[in-house]
């Protein structure tokens, strides 16, 4: 049986978080179109995305992990306010609360791949292509994130307590990236502390 939410509060709640996005603007990366025109006529994403392969000092490589989301800025905007959304179509704000009832995820919502290996002294980069802002946050167990509704529709019923000291650095929006070195070998968890059914495993082995 599908716990029945308060619609208002939903809303209440993805506004919390969006105002926590946009809480520093003078340390978060501007917002973007997706893309920026290059010299040659290509184009690249802007506000500071990493390319998926560029050289790296002393023979270490590089791995991106790429956000996604599907979100539909005209409805998503209405109901949340500008700029929540700033990719072109996609899922309808109501649908994506039907998605994430019926599911406890939405699938377009999501890192890939949700499982990769890199080794000691290699760098991570986490590019948002999607539409929303997210987070990319190592936790060292899964859990809910800082949207309380979305914990309920999802099913979580522990916060991950790295979801509860982030800064606002954290928030990832459309268009940018994050990216941090690898220092030691293990296990590593990744989720998205707004859309916390957005999870990866990192395998990090010897260089």
């Amino acid at each position: 049986m599908c716990t029945r939410v308060p619609f208002r509060l939903v809303l209440a709640a993805l506004a919390t978080a969006v105002a926590l996005a946009c809480d520093d603007s003078t340390t978060l990366p501007a917002s973007p179109s997706a893309t920026a025109p290059l010299p040659d006529g290509t184009s690249a994403l802007v506000a500071g995305a990493v390319p998926k392969s560029s050289p790296m000092a002393a023979g270490h490589g590089q791995r991106a992990i790429m956000i996604f989301d599907a979100c539909d800025p005209e409805t998503f905007n209405a109901e949340l306010g500008p700029n929540t959304c700033v990719r072109n179509g996609g899922v309808r704000f109501a649908n994506f609360i039907e998605l994430l009832t019926r599911n406890r995820s939405v699938g377009a919502w999501h890192f890939t791949p949700p499982q990769a290996q890199m080794n000691v002294g290699d760098v991570l980069v986490a590019m948002n292509q999607g539409g929303e802002t997210h987070t990319f946050t190592e936790v060292d167990e899964f859990g809910g994130g800082i949207v309380p509704m979305l914990n309920e529709l999802s099913g979580q019923t522990t916060v991950a307590p790295e979801c509860n000291q982030l800064a606002p650095a954290d928030f990832i929006r459309a268009g940018a990236s994050t990216s941090e070195t690898e220092d030691e070998e293990g296990v590593e968890k990744y989720q998205c502390c707004i859309h916390p059914w957005m999870r990866m495993e990192l395998q990090v082995g010897k260089h």
